[in-house]
């Protein structure tokens, strides 16, 4: 929170004097809120000042606006009470549940309607902070879940992609088994080789050496 300070010079009743003012106001609010149909929309929007509440001096005004160059029209009011306004547009289904001295002036709208988008602005002043804040929040309402169809479809698609996968990991899984039995067999008929080449050598080598002894008469 960033409060900014400067002096002015006023003369009243030929009495003049330096006043050191301190200003200051952040109001902070999402850009935009989503409801669905029929549901409660919460409209946050939250306060910084420089300056402590008071009640006596402190306000704020929460109005509506359907379209770009349409007037806005005050829905809530809260100075020194709060008090509602042109509640037959939204026909009862605002309620504000913030709480002031804690800075949280938000706004709840029960059952979502269609006719209830548009922009909503948080006005804020606390006096003798001299900045009024402002904060924008642009409701929109989005319809129904989509229609039944739909999701059978995407259903369907997913099935049909990890049927698939599932397919192509068994054809892998059935080819590393085919090329590991061939391996072990070409293991096992080289062992057979070298077995069978180590034994008629020590064959050969006794004949040989049986050959070169010569017989006793």
């Amino acid at each position: 929170m960033f409060c900014s300070t400067y002096v002015e010079f006023s003369c009243t009743n030929n009495r003049c004097m330096y006043i050191v003012v301190v200003s200051g106001m952040e109001v902070t609010v999402p850009a935009t809120v989503y409801a669905l149909n029929g549901t409660d929309a919460r409209l946050p929007c939250k306060f910084n000042s420089c300056y402590k509440m008071d009640n006596k001096l402190f306000s704020v005004n929460w109005t509506y606006k359907s379209c770009e160059n349409c007037s806005e029209e005050m829905f809530i009011q809260y100075n020194k009470k709060l008090s509602y306004h042109n509640l037959e547009r939204f026909q009862n289904r605002v309620e504000f549940t913030g709480n002031p001295t804690k800075n949280d002036l938000t706004v709840m709208i029960h059952d979502v309607q269609l006719q209830d988008i548009g922009d909503y602005y948080c006005y804020v002043l606390n006096p003798p902070d001299r900045d009024r804040g402002t904060g924008k929040i642009h409701l929109e309402v989005r319809t129904e879940v989509p229609p039944e169809r739909d999701s059978t479809v995407a259903v369907l698609v997913g099935a049909s992609v990890g049927g698939f996968l599932a397919i192509v990991i068994l054809i892998l899984v059935i080819v590393k088994c085919v090329r590991r039995k061939k391996q072990q067999n070409l293991n096992s008929e080289d062992q057979k080789t070298e077995e069978e080449v180590k034994t008629d050598g020590e064959g050969n080598t006794g004949g040989e050496l049986k050959a070169a002894i010569p017989e006793v008469p």
